[in-house]
């Protein structure tokens, strides 16, 4: 991840996925970029090539609002990645890097320890925080210290779980876009997409198209090894007054065959959580941990 020209790398990325017959220009015949030029694109948006090779390069990285508008309707953004090209934009203090605070809040821990659905925090870098017990049965990678990036992308019995698996994925990289977005210098967000490019083509695909964006709701199909099909309705909040965690909740339909299937997962829960706790003989496992181990084997 370029951190020196977050802008210009962002820019770059999204002109190559606007094709000219999308914007009302005649493609021809030889062209050597997958999308449009940059003369194309500077037209489009009523600005100079010069000024808009500029901004590629990374000679000018703080445009002012109206012109990021023009690139943001000429390369057809959307709503999030249109606020994404202005965060990229903002001019920052730079900062000596400095450690982030993990730490679920003790009120958070306790509440999804209640809850009656399989329940996590994840952190910024999409570290698993604090989970429950029906959310660990769900997938060893909803456990505490778990990298949910890592797993996805590197783990096989992850892509066996989900069987929205390519869905599941491009959401997971527009979260990471979006988060790079509030801090391109990140060195660690910097570390998580160079190991990714490098050992997964699915993660370098989609990082290619550079699109933005949370997936806050939705539903996950998921085949599950102990119970089968579970189609899973799944909301993200963020939590207040924390460095971008966030409580993912996974809940199904009323009457539904997952409804049943989560049901008895909860009860293969409680059984395997109970007979852990007799083994250790240390009573219940905490529900969080002082800081996210590396799970980069899965």
């Amino acid at each position: 991840m370029d951190t020196t020209n977050a802008l210009g790398a962002y820019l770059r990325a999204r002109r190559d996925l606007v094709r000219p017959e999308d914007v009302g220009l005649i493609a021809g015949e030889r062209r050597r970029v997958p999308g449009l030029r940059r003369e194309e694109l500077a037209m489009l948006a009523g600005i100079s090539s010069d000024y808009y090779l500029r901004l590629e390069q990374g000679r000018d990285q703080h445009p002012s609002v109206q012109i990021l508008d023009a690139l943001a309707k000429a390369l057809r953004l959307d709503a999030a990645a249109t606020a994404h090209l202005h965060e990229l934009a903002r001019p920052r203090v730079r900062r000596p890097p400095r450690p982030r605070a993990e730490r679920v809040p003790a009120g958070i821990a306790q509440l999804i320890g209640q809850f009656p659905m399989p329940a996590y925090v994840t952190g910024r870098y999409f570290d698993v925080l604090a989970a429950n017990p029906l959310a660990r049965a769900l997938s060893p990678n909803f456990a505490p210290g778990r990298n949910l990036l890592r797993q996805v992308f590197l783990d096989p019995a992850d892509r066996e779980l989900h069987l929205d698996w390519e869905r599941a994925t491009a959401g997971v990289v527009g979260g990471l876009r979006a988060v790079t977005g509030t801090d391109p210098e990140d060195p660690r967000l910097a570390a998580l997409v160079g190991e990714l490019s490098i050992r997964s083509d699915r993660f370098r695909t989609l990082w290619a198209r550079a699109d933005v964006g949370h997936r806050r709701d939705g539903t996950s199909h998921m085949l599950h090894p102990k119970v089968g099909e579970l189609h899973l309705r799944r909301e993200k909040l963020d939590i207040a007054g924390t460095d971008g965690q966030q409580l993912v909740i996974y809940h199904a339909e009323p009457g539904t065959d997952s409804a049943q299937a989560l049901a008895l997962l909860g009860s293969i829960a409680v059984t395997d959580e109970r007979d852990a706790a007799a083994a250790e003989g240390n009573g219940d496992r905490p529900a969080t941990v002082s800081g996210p181990r590396d799970a980069g084997s899965g």
